[in-house]
């Protein structure tokens, strides 16, 4: 019964992983026009401004859309959860795809 559940569960979590990775195609040259309450935290060039924020810049553009998506639905917790959450609620699923792709495509300057 646990090694079907254990089965499940993984390929219901490998199917939402990849829809989300197929269904939105980001537009990195949109990112910044939905990044302004970003770049306060991370930075203009993706650096954060303060060493308890992450740096963005050439993150991996999956692992970006699916932290935001993860905040905006309360899955991930800790200090600054709920104010990520507040700052992605306005953002609907092409937003954040669009967003990582920018973050994902910057280089080092």
């Amino acid at each position: 019964m646990i090694k079907t559940g254990f089965i499940f569960f993984s390929l219901l979590s490998l199917a939402t992983f990849n829809a989300l990775g197929e269904s939105y195609q980001g537009n990195a040259s949109l990112g910044p026009l939905k990044t302004p309450s970003c770049r306060f935290c991370h930075g203009i060039d993706g650096i954060a401004t303060m060493p308890n924020y992450p740096n963005l810049q050439g993150q991996n553009e999956r692992y970006l859309f699916n932290a935001m998506k993860a905040y905006q639905n309360g899955d991930r917790k800790g200090g600054l959860a709920e104010m990520m959450r507040t700052q992605l609620s306005a953002l609907n699923d092409q937003d954040m795809a669009d967003i990582a792709a920018f973050y994902a495509t910057m280089k080092d300057k």
